[in-house]
């Protein structure tokens, strides 16, 4: 029977940082999932390096437990499986999201563990009419299934803020493992890593940005507290993002980058600072903040659709299309920052996945 504690090869690279992309979902025209191309999307992250895949979050489409839909189950399966036959020779973490009031998070995380997911991405977006030590219940409940990735989503697109009180206790909660802090704001950021240093398992949980941004000033930012006389440090070891399921190999590559000047005492931090505002540039090309992220997940599909990957941008939510103007923002990153894009490794691996190509 599987436990709901975390592997110590898994636990071991979650506390050390990795790359975790935000998996999207691909889709047939007529609305059906497109198992080939769902399939090569994870093969596609296993290739580039990355460390984990994070599977029906918001970059996977909520809309996939809707029952009209019904596709959460499959949708898990499909990454599981590819991880399963990709054999990897490293620790590789599969995160799946889990939403919803506490009866339905509870179905989504047993799902979760059907599947050996090692850990659960818990939104508590929708969770509006709870107070917070009710959601700090809701927590506990799904803590004692799968081990919690926390999620801190911002309140531009539905997240709620929650008090540093809620954050200290939250870190509290032994089964949790990690945050996600998307707050898009560098107040609600800084309640989390205060509140995590001021509680007893400030060594226990790992910090990982969400904030797409800034995703390289998180990854270079110390933080530093004065705790009982003690300097407590924390740091986002890695992120799990939705920019990360595009570029992906050069988000990897990156990402060495950053630990390396870390490492060697901020050697070459000037050049990656101002990488920081290139990424933060696509990502606004991509994600769309300018109308309110509508195009986000049809930005990203149009990224990976003229690499090859994906056929097409259609969703579940036939609201979400590309804005004004969002084709012509990511034709200008692109042409900004090659340095920042993927395109020819990815045609070249793709030369050796046509089973799934066509």
């Amino acid at each position: 029977m599987k436990t709901n504690k975390l592997h110590p090869d898994i636990q071991d690279l979650l506390q050390t940082g990795t790359v975790i992309p935000a998996h999207p979902l691909a889709l047939t025209e007529g609305l059906t999932i497109d198992e080939n191309r769902q399939r090569l999307l994870t093969r596609y992250y296993i290739a580039s390096g990355v460390g984990g895949v994070a599977v029906g979050v918001h970059t996977t489409q909520f809309e996939i437990r809707k029952p009209e839909f019904n596709m959460l189950e499959r949708v898990l399966e499909l990454a599981a499986d590819e991880v399963s036959k990709a054999q990897i020779d490293r620790p590789f973490i599969k995160v799946a999201g889990v939403v919803g009031p506490t009866s339905q998070a509870v179905r989504e995380a047993e799902l979760a563990v059907k599947y050996g997911y090692d850990l659960g991405l818990v939104s508590m977006a929708g969770l509006t009419d709870l107070s917070e030590k009710e959601v700090i219940e809701h927590i506990r409940t799904i803590a004692n299934i799968i081990p919690v990735f926390g999620f801190y989503l911002q309140t531009t697109i539905g997240g709620r803020a929650f008090s540093y009180d809620f954050w200290k206790e939250f870190m509290e909660i032994p089964n949790v493992q990690a945050v996600k802090v998307a707050a898009f704001n560098r107040y609600q950021t800084l309640d989390v890593v205060r509140a995590l240093c001021f509680s007893s398992r400030a060594h226990d949980v790992a910090l990982y940005t969400g904030n797409d941004d800034n995703i390289v000033a998180d990854l270079l930012t110390p933080y530093r507290f004065e705790v009982n006389g003690q300097t407590v440090e924390k740091r986002f070891v890695g992120g799990l993002l939705g920019h990360w399921a595009t570029w992906t190999q050069k988000a990897v590559e990156l990402f060495g980058e950053i630990k390396a000047c870390v490492e060697n005492n901020y050697e070459g931090i000037d050049s990656l600072l101002q990488r920081n505002i290139e990424v933060t540039d696509m990502n606004a090309a991509t994600f769309d903040p300018s109308h309110k992220f509508h195009g986000c997940i049809p930005g990203i599909h149009e990224v990976l659709r003229r690499q090859g990957i994906l056929k097409g941008l259609w969703t579940l939510n036939s609201e979400e299309k590309l804005s004004e103007g969002q084709l012509e923002e990511i034709d200008r990153v692109i042409k900004a920052y090659p340095h920042l894009v993927d395109d020819a490794f990815v045609q070249e691996w793709l030369a050796g996945e046509q089973s799934l190509v066509s």
